[in-house]
């Protein structure tokens, strides 16, 4: 019985750091690097920071660095849980332990050795597993109660049945039986069993949790405190509408105002580019070009003076405003209207955003859903932070409050008695993320974030957040009976061993068997914690019943959200490469369409993408999913 609980012990251990162990596997023990004008093959320890290394198709990443050359398709599951694989291009970031499954590629390598995301993975999870709880210390406090009186009592039973005329040999049979049962296995593995395949669950899905501590003080949660650009929304701009004014079309107004934008360095204009860029779109050379601090640039097109910028702009260049109402309506929205115009002509209007992820609104609603009071604090401007704030469902935003202000914040609740975990991912948010009592950093955010968080998510989806609280009250959850049940064993287990039984029925435990119930006591707490191993988050799908109606004069779907929703649990995501989505009029017909399929529980349309994430609740062909989007006369690339 002692060897199948040490047995037990073992396999949770081992289960636990399998995901780091397969992590350490994928990581490469040589690596190509360029030097000198030629490749070498040399062991992944001498790669040193500036390196550029070769990857290949079907190799894996040795270190941190950055492409500086081609492009690749990168499988991040093993560090991030996300199954689909990632496009990364020139500049984009690339980690080691990770599998490029197709391209090739140059990369500069940028961190090395203990500095790379896998060292640092595999410090967080080591220092998680070996850090202590305060539930921990509290039974190790009553442990060292808990021996000294065991010892007492069983003196005290040798000395009671030799005082009741009963043998030596008796007496010392009841005494062992009482110091053997009440061996405080149990009690010592109860917690730290539960924390170490805990830790081990959340690093297998993408969250790094730091400390026994945050695990104890995340389950006890009641507010959650976002920042807003990075963690709520995707922390870039895009555009999100395209308004020209006949008889200009949609196209056309997006390339006069990106072949201007293209010489800007403004993120609001490189946004305006890339969307140019993604459809395809032939820019135009820009001459004579101007920027105006405070109103936009100015530049000529084929011999025509053009102007982009802001209604301030309009006025300077005696342009009349046709397009007022649209653009405060767009403002409201939290977008940035850009106005064009030819000479003295209005053509249209380009709306850029930093629009919310895709997970933020579900995410709100599950902590919500949990008790869990939610507030967003953010530096922008109130109008943008509102209208952020009501398209994720969030109630209370604070807004242009400083890095030291959200410290404040932070603080104030806590004095409220508030339980207060912060999210963000910007150095402005360490501060917030040091105060609160659980800090929880996008894994995409800054260092300084990252250091100053007691979690870390990897797939920077705020999903995550909530996958990372409740893996925290499951712990605890786990503790607690693990807790009882050794407490429960040794307040049974002694008076039965000191002999309370015999004069009544005349029981009288055995040492041998007392061994044996104390190790089933271990082997029940350790089975109990390796439950943990099954953990899977409770998310639910939020679906919605949605009227659509085009709005001719503005040439963009507006879309309505009625009372009714759903909620469905979803199994399978695939995503849909789609060629001919043009507008928001062509997304919302690939969302009707897809929508319309039994089986499918959400469709989401990324017309920037051109692509569609689709959440089945039961197994579909692809064959199914690509009828449905060329009846609705687009055309499918690929089914990932």
């Amino acid at each position: 019985m002692i060897t199948s609980g040490e047995f037990l012990e073992t396999r949770g251990r081992g289960k636990t750091s399998e995901a780091i162990t397969k992590l350490m596997n994928l990581a490469p023990k040589t690596a190509t690097v360029v030097r000198d004008g030629s490749e070498l093959v040399i062991p992944r320890e001498e790669i040193v920071v500036d390196d550029i290394l070769v990857v290949k198709a079907g190799e894996s990443i040795p270190v941190d660095g950055v492409i500086t050359e081609g492009s690749g398709v990168l499988d991040e599951s093993a560090l991030t849980g996300e199954s689909l694989p990632v496009g990364k291009h020139v500049s984009d970031a690339v980690s080691s332990a990770t599998i490029n499954q197709s391209g090739h590629f140059l990369m500069r390598a940028t961190r090395v050795g203990d500095d790379t995301t896998l060292a640092q993975i595999v410090r967080l999870v080591d220092e998680a597993t070996s850090s202590k709880a305060p539930v921990a210390r509290l039974a190790d406090k009553i442990s060292g109660i808990f021996v000294p009186v065991v010892i007492v009592i069983a003196v005290l039973s040798v000395l009671v049945w030799l005082l009741l005329g009963y043998g030596i040999e008796f007496a010392l049979s009841i005494g062992i039986a009482v110091l053997v049962i009440s061996c405080p296995c149990a009690l010592g593995l109860a917690t730290p069993t539960a924390i170490m395949v805990g830790t081990g669950r959340g690093a297998a899905r993408g969250i790094l949790l730091k400390s026994a501590e945050a695990i104890e003080t995340a389950g006890r949660i009641d507010t959650v405190v976002l920042d807003k650009t990075g963690t709520v929304t995707e922390g870039k701009p895009v555009v999100t509408d395209t308004l020209p004014i006949h008889p200009v079309s949609e196209d056309e107004l997006l390339a006069l105002a990106a072949s201007l934008e293209k010489l800007s360095e403004h993120p609001l204009g490189a946004a305006i580019v890339r969307e140019a860029e993604s459809r395809g779109i032939a820019l135009r050379k820009a001459n004579d070009f101007r920027q105006i601090p405070g109103q936009g640039i100015a530049g000529s097109l084929d011999g025509a003076e053009y102007i982009a910028g802001n209604a301030k702009m309009l006025e300077a260049g005696g342009v009349a405003n046709t397009l007022l109402v649209t653009a405060e309506r767009l403002a409201a929205e939290g977008k940035t209207p850009l106005y064009l115009a030819k000479n003295t002509e209005l053509l249209g209007i380009v709306a850029v955003a930093d629009v919310i992820k895709k997970s933020s609104r579900q995410a709100v609603a599950e902590l919500e859903a949990m008790g869990i009071d939610v507030i967003m604090l953010t530096g922008d401007n109130a109008r943008t932070a509102q209208a952020v704030g009501r398209q994720a469902g969030i109630a209370k935003v604070v807004a242009e409050v400083l890095p030291q202000d959200k410290e404040r914040e932070i603080r104030i609740l806590q004095e409220r008695g508030k339980k207060v975990a912060m999210v963000g991912d910007g150095i402005n948010d360490a501060p917030a993320l040091a105060r609160a009592d659980v800090g929880i950093a996008i894994g995409a955010g800054t260092d300084i974030a990252i250091e100053s968080a007691d979690i870390v998510l990897m797939k920077s989806d705020l999903l995550d957040a909530v996958s990372a609280i409740q893996l925290s009250q499951a712990v605890m959850r786990n503790i607690k009976q693990n807790l009882f049940w050794a407490f429960f064993y040794n307040s049974i287990g002694i008076p039965v061993a000191a002999g309370v039984l015999y004069g009544t029925w005349g029981i009288v435990l055995n040492p041998m068997i007392a061994a044996a119930a104390m190790s089933l006591s271990s082997v029940s707490v350790v089975s109990n914690a390796l439950r943990l191993r099954l953990f899977v988050p409770k998310h639910s799908i939020i679906e919605s019943s949605r009227g659509e109606k085009c709005d001719a004069g503005a040439g963009t779907v507006v879309t309505g959200m009625s009372n009714t929703t759903k909620t469905r649990e979803h199994k399978m995501k695939k995503v849909i490469r789609i060629e001919g989505m043009n507008c928001g009029h062509c997304s919302a017909s690939v969302t009707k369409a897809l929508g319309a399929i039994a089986g499918v529980t959400q469709a989401d349309v990324d017309l920037a993408a051109k692509t569609a994430t689709v959440m089945l609740g039961e197994d579909i062909a692809d064959d199914v999913l690509r009828k449905a989007i060329v009846d609705a006369g687009f055309s499918v690339v690929d089914i990932v």
